[in-house]
């Protein structure tokens, strides 16, 4: 059932040209939300990214993609006066989604590698975590946000335990969460609901990027309680579930979604 056919919403993911972003792209295009998406890639994976793209518009809704950087206010500026146009026939931005993954993976003492720095905790803060109330606040200002507005980000469990090199992204994450508590405050007066969900370890390229991460995987699977990893696909059924009217009385929520993988 596409639900959203036909009411023209949009749905302006953040981040969306791989792993959660992109499944959460083609599940809400798949249920007819128009996708917008900002994305950073250099031109060598521009064509992988096309393809994957054409299978989203191949679902009959609108579409658009910004190869920027996400993080620049200049550049988001010009995105929401290009979104100005673009919904100028009453469309309006029913769901952001924040699935940027910008940050520095250091250790804190090391012999051997570069060590974490106070540029890089600021650099990751700035990306991760307080970007999320940057673009909220431009949207909202820009009057771009639908009636009963849904914000969802992504936190992990690095949220609350310490991971070796992951100090940096840690922050951010508990950054995210505590700007995302605030904006449900803050902005339920204008029918703005925000949640982040904590996806369970997820075989992304994001993971990848971790020191270690083999060993992660390889723990998490003795320890979740249905013996597999989140997929992308698992947390965007979350997302669109977080879309639909039925959820519009919850906010300001950290939702699990491991398969109870933090339950051990």
């Amino acid at each position: 059932m596409k639900e959203f056919k036909d009411k023209n919403y949009w749905a302006l993911i953040l981040g969306g040209s791989s792993g959660l972003g992109l499944a959460t792209a083609k599940k809400l295009a798949n249920h007819g939300m128009n996708i917008c998406i900002v994305y950073r890639s250099p031109r060598i994976k521009e064509e992988i990214i096309k393809k994957e793209f054409e299978k989203i518009k191949k679902e009959g809704v609108q579409f658009q993609s910004f190869n920027t950087d996400a993080f620049k206010a200049e550049k988001r500026a010009e995105i929401i006066e290009a979104l100005k146009t673009v919904l100028v026939n009453s469309g309006r931005i029913k769901i952001v989604v924040h699935s940027v993954a910008k940050g520095n993976l250091k250790p804190m003492v090391s012999d051997r590698n570069p060590e974490l720095k106070h540029d890089d905790f600021t650099l990751t803060i700035q990306a991760m975590g307080i970007s999320l109330y940057d673009w909220a606040k431009a949207i909202f200002e820009a009057k771009l946000f639908s009636e009963d507005a849904r914000i969802v980000s992504f936190t992990s469990e690095g949220n609350s335990k310490a991971w070796q090199n992951y100090a940096a992204v840690s922050a951010a994450k508990v950054t995210l969460e505590a700007i995302t508590r605030n904006i449900a405050l803050e902005f339920a007066p204008y029918g703005i609901k925000a949640n982040c969900i904590q996806a369970g370890v997820t075989d992304t390229a994001s993971l990848r990027m971790i020191p270690g991460s083999d060993k992660i995987i390889e723990y998490t699977l003795n320890r979740n309680p249905n013996k597999r990893l989140t997929t992308p696909e698992d947390v965007a059924n979350v997302v669109y579930l977080l879309s639909k009217y039925e959820a519009s009385w919850i906010t300001g929520a950290i939702i699990p979604v491991d398969g109870g993988e933090h339950l051990s």
